[in-house]
């Protein structure tokens, strides 16, 4: 192979790939980060000398694959995190390839080691109902009580990200007609979304004198630094303790920042919104992720169906009396 080691090799992929040519936020990069020191290590005690003197020859498929197993019978990982280790060498493998044309054999038999099928996570959301009690519930009056307020808003009104809601600053918000949020996603990607009125409105009342500096944080700590996602879900556990969440499996879990985003979409195509808008709104790449909720949605319209049926309790409304119910026949 050519004179590049993997000391080299690992500086350029951190450095000079994944952030300034891939476009990844720093979370993603940790993760990558992740994957790479429990790597090598096994790389370097497999072969029987110090990561140090690790050479490319060294990162064979045998190691990959011994790697692998490692995550799942040893460390006793789930299959979706020894995916996602997958997916950080298949990519670490590829840029050697561009970097070591000698090493593009190993590089291509890396990227064909295929991903484990594994059932998708339960997606969970908040019922429309719920939600409504929420806000209500919600404290008035103390210290940080309307900018909790505007928080659970602004993620119910948006479908926002956890990290996208932390990077968010004053600038990049539009708080006159017609009210928008230019937020920054994954792959360095911005959308714009629309804002309720009563969020924009809300939003001006919160940021008040911070308004004119468009670099400063909207959601801020106590010690006036922006809130961390970590601060974040912090202050959602608190706010929604008394909240259960609904997905298909049909039990009750506490409310996550993620959730949120969940409860979004599905109010929205329960509201009748095509799939692919709520694609762009939530900026997912593949419709196959978005494809999801519709068939959350359509499970519980078919239960809800099912039970306004004729042939069910007397005691339920007729299902022909029931708008919501029509405007979903009359889409199908």
């Amino acid at each position: 192979m050519s004179n590049l080691t993997v000391g080299a090799l690992v500086h350029d992929f951190f450095l000079d790939y994944l952030g300034p040519q891939k476009g990844l936020r720093q979370s993603s990069i940790r993760s990558y980060r992740d994957t790479i020191r429990l790597f090598l290590p096994f790389v370097a005690k497999d072969a029987r000398h110090s990561i140090s003197r690790l050479q490319l020859e060294d990162l064979t498929l045998e190691r990959v694959l011994s790697f692998l197993r490692h995550m799942e019978q040893d460390r006793h990982n789930s299959i979706p995190t020894r995916n996602q280790r997958l997916a950080a060498l298949r990519t670490f493998f590829e840029y050697l390839a561009r970097r070591s044309p000698e090493a593009l054999r190993i590089c291509q038999q890396v990227a064909a080691i295929p991903i484990k099928r594994t059932p998708l996570p339960d997606t969970r959301y908040i019922a429309r109902e719920q939600v409504d009690g929420l806000f209500e519930r919600l404290p008035a009056i103390g210290r940080f009580a309307l900018r909790d307020r505007v928080l659970l808003r602004f993620l119910y009104n948006t479908g926002a990200r956890v990290q996208e809601v932390a990077d968010l600053r004053v600038g990049h918000l539009m708080l006159e007609r017609p009210f928008y949020v230019r937020l920054h996603g994954k792959g360095g990607k911005w959308r714009h979304l629309p804002l309720w009125d009563d969020t924009a409105e809300q939003l001006t009342v919160l940021l008040g004198r911070r308004a004119s500096d468009p670099e400063a944080p909207v959601f801020v700590s106590d010690s006036g630094r922006p809130l961390t996602r970590f601060g974040i879900y912090k202050r959602m556990r608190h706010l929604t303790a008394d909240v259960e969440t609904t997905g298909s499996a049909g039990d009750s879990r506490r409310v996550s920042p993620h959730v949120w985003r969940h409860t979004a979409a599905v109010h929205l195509l329960e509201s009748g919104a095509e799939v692919n808008l709520i694609r762009g709104w939530l900026g997912h790449v593949d419709i196959n992720t978005t494809q999801r909720y519709a068939e959350i949605t359509m499970r519980m319209k078919t239960e809800a169906m099912t039970l306004c049926s004729p042939t069910g309790s007397s005691k339920l409304t007729p299902w022909n009396d029931d708008a919501s119910l029509l405007s979903w026949l009359t889409r199908l």
